[in-house]
């Protein structure tokens, strides 16, 4: 068996407005010490896959920035337009056979820190390992969970199979509070956050989403076919569309998990893990002061932020520009966001419900 692994990298980042704007979203944007959460996930499996077999899915119309980023980037899957992970998943893989039919496919993300990276290269390793030894498989990773989250889906464990992985008795995809609040009660060792990381072979997944999504499958094969002729891109273009619209996690992990046929394997991963999905997840890659405010400097110029906290606390500013100087005065539990375009100011309690804000600045032409 040969291994892959497509980097899904499809977001646009509506919640991190407008540090993550419509030409340039979150995980292109240099926000790890100038570097992207692209290149730290590409970089992240350096020895473990080769180069050439690492790819990029994400909306084609990123594909040169992508490629200026990554330029060693084995292939880059240009998505016409985002239907959501099952979509992309499913064309990966369908590039992926077509390329190799024993192939493994790690699916990693492109907006999550994880540290230390050889923790990370232990596990990603593990679930190689496994699915080349049970070929039948489907791996996820689990992350031990710190707060009852609703964005998230759960893991309900079962037997330990292997020195590094346990059974997957129940996928839930993103409970309610009370229901989350029920997981995180019981422990560790009773329910893990699912990391949207899996791996598995390609055969193996375009055959189960044959028997959960018949008509994805249907519209998966017609592009499939086209593979290699001169008709792909026309044939993509007119069939991508067409697929319906639904993550991976409700199309194949949930049914799968309810499947007395399909074994699912959870590899835990004991280390740090966040998702930079919201500013109050970027947050806490800042170091905040005795007052809990936190200022970062989002660019690749190095330097220090230019903020001065006031009769403040719990605030977060975030500027593009290290010589702009970001004041706060009697602040109280705010995000500040300074860009050359755009400036945000809202509660941090509001911070996740940015996508309204995103879509009105769009309708007004300020995306």
């Amino acid at each position: 068996m040969t291994t892959y692994c497509v980097i899904l990298a499809g977001g646009t980042g509506q919640r991190l407005w407008p540090l993550s704007r419509a030409d340039s979203p979150k995980q292109l944007v240099p926000v790890l010490d100038g570097k992207s959460l692209l290149e730290a996930a590409f970089e992240r499996v350096e020895g473990l896959v080769p180069v050439e077999r690492r790819w990029v899915c994400a909306s084609g119309a990123y594909e040169s920035i992508i490629r200026e980023k990554l330029p060693g980037i084995g292939c880059f899957l240009g998505e016409p337009c985002g239907r959501d992970t099952l979509a992309a998943v499913a064309l990966s893989s369908a590039h992926a056979y077509a390329r190799d039919q024993d192939a493994v496919v790690a699916f990693l993300t492109a907006d999550h820190v994880i540290r230390p990276l050889e923790v990370f290269k232990a596990a990603l390793s593990d679930a190689f390992s496994l699915v080349e030894a049970e070929p039948d498989f489907l791996v996820t990773f689990g992350v031990k969970p710190t707060y009852a989250a609703t964005g998230y889906g759960y893991l309900e464990l079962g037997e330990k199979i292997a020195d590094s992985a346990i059974t997957v008795r129940h996928f839930k995809e993103k409970p309610d509070r009370a229901t989350a609040e029920s997981y995180l009660a019981r422990g560790p060792g009773a329910y893990l956050w699912n990391s949207g990381m899996f791996v598995w072979k390609a055969s193996r997944f375009l055959e189960l989403l044959g028997r959960y999504e018949p008509e994805v499958a249907r519209h998966i094969a017609t592009i499939q076919a086209a593979l290699g002729t001169e008709d792909y891109e026309e044939v993509l273009a007119e069939t991508y569309p067409s697929i319906p619209g639904k993550s991976v996690d409700y199309g194949v992990m949930e049914p799968a998990s309810r499947d007395p046929g399909v074994r699912i394997a959870c590899v835990p991963l004991d280390l740090d893990w966040m998702d930079v999905g919201s500013w109050n997840a970027y947050a806490a890659l800042g170091k905040p002061d005795a007052d809990g405010n936190v200022a970062m400097l989002a660019n690749v110029v190095p330097g220090e932020p230019a903020a001065l906290f006031l009769d403040s606390t719990d605030t977060l500013t975030v500027s593009t520009d290290p010589a702009h100087l970001v004041a706060c005065f009697g602040c109280e539990d705010l995000v500040v966001v300074h860009t050359q375009s755009a400036t945000l100011v809202c509660p941090k309690r509001r911070a996740e419900d940015l996508k309204a804000l995103y879509a009105a600045a769009a309708e007004k032409g300020w995306r």
